[in-house]
């Protein structure tokens, strides 16, 4: 027996030194190990490997199951991408197409009837395209075309102005970009297709004139966009930023046998934004087969079985061994458990038996001070991390802690560091009772609050630098809830002119009355019962008003806003800021216009003085010779009554006519007041022809006016607008005479008729010449004050005539007339409104306008 063991031995060693390292190296470890362990891992040894076994089958299917579903994925995503392409470079063919019209009408190549036609042949060709609207710098619809197709709902009629919505949202975004604009709009309850809309800005110069705005149905976009390959492959869909179907039939959700098995087929699909409209408009695909599912596979189902009841029947054995570590590891865990929250918390945390001296400290307490738990733990009063000069204080402290008179919000301490640095801490003392119940000593908690301290000090700082910039402002600042007659803030200004009261307040809110808002806000934005914006407080803008406080005599303007107090209150801030001195001066410089405005007729005068003249010599002259012709008649005694009731019908008409003309002059040149008063056309126009064609005449200038018949009144003081008029073709004889033009080109032309400005209807007057037109760098400065041309012009004239025309709340321009390339000659337009209450019907024209012509 002996012999058999040294031989087994022998061969044993033997057989490990024919062996790889490896192996010796897992025998020896093996052999180390105690029975108990030995046990343990042998029984473990077959689930382990059963585990192992259906691992790797799992990951085989599984590896086998990824590869077909990438493959499938990678072409799903392959041929939306080409869709996706498809209708990207669709888009963007019709973009460019609208860029060029919207070009063209900026730089006026473009009227109504191209516009129809253009967008009729766009909207016919592509069916993906519905509208074509033109809209103004208004917001207001000019031209819109739009395809049978389009709902009742969502047509452009024109004259109609943007809503809130998506649609003004990106209105207002291509205005200040001054680029293309995408916006999906969001689907409705009335089951209408929403469209894809396309805001495209019209602009000249760089200045934005309107926009063109078009519409695409989703639904022609996907079926005339998409390739049709791709279509019959998969179920393609168009869904908005808020996952809605725009457009296409989305396949119903796949049913699985149960819940617990939703991932046995994985669904092929994929989604891309369609560029350039973004996130906005989604392209979803989804596959109509489908790979067969991991689970579906029967050699996984035989493969699980086997492996399972492989598991069960070594389950028993397993769970022993696991019981017998249960306890062991319960224990372990709670010590760990313990251990990592005391070292995790951020308070420090100190404990005291009833003798003052410290049993305890965790990680946090040590790190705030500095000190080891070595150093710390058995230290008796006085303790190292005390300030030397607080012994007394935190003696005095700790005989208070120790025999419980113990603060419930705590206290603030001064705690040192052990490099000697000092910081703030605010110390929490609690009893430590034991598990029997006995109070055995005091638990502490301490945080740093030295970054709060330093916080605090900066807003207290803060703030008082805020109140001294308040209180040395200009302006009168006064804060106060609304319903209630507390004063909740009042700067220096308001204290000295109103005292410490509300009255001053209440008096500047109540004056001022309900302060001029700058965009009207919709009905829907208001609150009818408290008069205040129901939107948020933080979207408040600041109004402002001009009164005059007879207490005071001082003129202010106050500007009010409505904001959160710091209590949650709704209050009302009032900045009242003196603006007397600015009155005074905008009185003055109205006084000063109106002496520019007499100063510029006497000038106009003054150049047509000798004209004047030579009209005024030509009935003086007839007076003359009738009153020579009949004395020498009644010399000879040839003079009958019949002969002498001519004659002097003659000289009274030639005198009245001298006098109507120095009576024109005379009003002309009269200083006074501004007038506006109920005023007809034709009597205005008359009166300026005449005193403008005496200049015309001695310039050798043919006047011809055509003046719209039944012309409605307007409101407006008849000499300044006869003065516009006299300026204007004063100008225009002058640029002719400049121009050195022939005999028969020289001619002015004065046009008035009924015109539509922004909707309102009104009388625009046109004075057209045939001179050399006007510079591109006059044009840009032309109705600057002081600016002229003439060597020696004042520069006030068409500033004047400007500066009149819109004090009647009209509009004037000026422009080159061209023939092809070469410039003709040069149009001055303005226009005045009609008069309040005056029928707009009656701005029709006839086919034949009154015509007159003064050579």
């Amino acid at each position: 027996m002996q012999t058999s063991n040294h031989e087994r031995e022998k061969e044993d060693a033997e057989s490990a030194q024919s062996v790889a390292p490896p192996v010796r190296w897992w025998r020896s470890w093996w052999r180390s190990l105690s029975p108990t362990r030995q046990d343990r891992y042998a029984a473990l040894a077959p689930l382990a490997s059963v585990l192992m076994f259906m691992a790797a089958i799992i990951a085989s299917f599984w590896y086998l199951r990824t590869e077909e579903v990438d493959r499938e994925q990678e072409a799903l995503r392959r041929d939306v991408e080409y869709a996706q392409q498809r209708v990207r470079l669709r888009l963007l063919e019709r973009q460019e197409q609208l860029m060029r019209m919207a070009r063209d009408i900026g730089t006026r190549e473009m009227r109504k009837a191209d516009f129809d036609g253009r967008t009729e042949a766009l909207i016919s060709q592509y069916p993906e395209l519905q509208s074509i609207t033109w809209i103004n710098d208004k917001r207001q619809v000019i031209y819109s075309q739009s395809a049978p197709t389009v709902a009742t709902d969502q047509l452009r009629a024109i004259g109609e102005g943007l809503h809130q919505g998506e649609t003004l949202q990106a209105y207002e975004q291509a205005r200040e970009m001054l680029q293309p604009i995408y916006v999906q709009e969001k689907a409705q309850p009335n089951e209408l297709p929403p469209l894809l809309q396309l805001h495209v800005p019209i602009s000249a110069n760089s200045r934005y004139q309107g926009e063109l705005l078009a519409e695409f149905s989703v639904d022609s976009l996907l079926r005339y966009g998409t390739p049709t390959e791709v279509m019959a492959r998969y179920a393609i869909t168009m869904r908005d930023a808020d996952n809605h179907v725009l457009a296409g039939t989305p396949l119903a959700p796949r049913k699985t046998p149960t819940e617990l098995l939703h991932w046995r087929a994985i669904a092929n699909e994929y989604e891309v934004p369609v560029s350039p409209v973004g996130t906005a408009l989604m392209m979803r695909a989804q596959a109509y087969q489908t790979s067969l599912g991991v689970v579906g596979s029967g050699l996984f189902w035989l493969v699980g079985t086997l492996s399972a009841m492989t598991a069960w029947l070594l389950l028993a054995t397993w769970r022993h061994t696991r019981r017998r570590q249960r306890a062991q590891e319960a224990l372990v865990a709670e010590t760990n458990f313990r251990r990592a929250m005391e070292n995790s918390v951020l308070t420090g945390m100190r404990a005291l038996d009833l003798q003052g001296r410290i049993t305890y400290v965790n990680a946090a307490f040590c790190q705030m001070t500095g000190w080891s738990e070595k150093d710390l733990v058995g230290q008796v009063p006085p303790y190292s991390y005390w300030p030397d000069n607080d012994y007394d204080n935190l003696h005095s402290q700790l005989r208070e802690e120790l025999s419980g008179k113990t603060i419930v919000g705590g206290f603030q301490v001064r705690v040192k560091r052990k490099n000697g640095s000092l910081f703030d801490a605010r110390l929490y003392v609690s009893p430590l009772i034991d598990a029997h119940g006995q109070h055995t000593g005091w638990m502490s908690s301490m945080t740093d609050i030295t970054e709060p301290n330093r916080i605090r000090e900066q807003l207290s700082a803060s703030y008082e630098r805020f109140t001294i910039v308040l209180e040395a402002l200009d302006a009168s600042v006064s804060v106060a809830p609304l319903g209630s007659a507390e004063l909740l803030f009042a700067n220096k200004l308001y204290r000295q002119w109103f005292g410490s009261h509300t009255e001053g307040h209440l008096q500047l809110v109540a004056q001022a009355g309900k302060l001029p808002v700058r965009h009207q806000p919709e009905a829907e934005n208001e609150d009818g019962l408290m008069g205040l914006p129901t939107g948020s407080i933080t979207e408040s803008r600041s109004e402002n008003a001009e009164i005059f406080v007879p207490s005071l005599g001082k003129w202010l303007e106050v500007r009010s806003r409505y904001l959160s107090w710091v209590d949650g209150r709704l209050a009302q801030m009032v900045i009242a800021t003196d603006i007397t001195q600015r009155r005074l001066a905008e009185e003055q410089a109205a006084a000063q216009a109106e002496k520019a405005q007499t100063a510029s007729r006497l000038i106009t005068m003054g150049e047509m003085a000798s004209s004047v003249a030579h009209e005024l010599n030509q009935p003086l002259t007839a007076i003359s010779n009738y009153s020579s012709g009949m004395l020498t008649r009644l010399e000879n005694g040839t003079l009958t009554p019949d002969q002498m009731k001519f004659a002097l019908e003659k000289t009274a008409h030639q005198a009245q006519r001298a006098g109507q003309i120095i009576q024109r002059i005379r009003s002309f040149v009269k200083k006074s007041e501004p007038n506006r008063t109920l005023a007809q056309v034709e009597e205005m126009v008359s009166e300026a022809l005449e005193l403008a064609g005496i200049e015309l005449r001695r310039r050798n200038v043919q006047l011809t006016s055509h003046i719209a018949e039944r012309m409605p009144p307007v409101m407006a003081d008849a000499i300044l607008i006869e003065q516009v008029l006299i300026n204007l073709m004063k100008n225009s004889a002058e640029s002719i005479d400049m121009s050195d033009r022939p005999l028969g080109q020289r001619n002015v032309e004065l046009r008035v008729r009924p015109q539509v400005f922004e909707r309102l209807p009104g009388v625009e007057f046109t004075v057209e010449d045939t001179g050399k037109g006007l510079p591109p760098e006059v044009l840009e400065h032309l109705f600057e004050a002081f600016f002229s041309t003439k060597s020696e012009g004042m520069g006030i004239g068409l500033n004047l005539c400007r500066s009149i025309v819109e004090s009647h709340q009209g509009r004037m321009h000026a422009e080159n007339l061209y023939n092809g390339t070469e410039v003709t000659g040069c149009r001055f337009s303005f226009w005045l409104p009609l008069a309040t209450g005056v029928e707009t019907t009656t701005l029709t024209t006839t086919s034949e306008p009154i015509k007159r012509t003064i050579a």
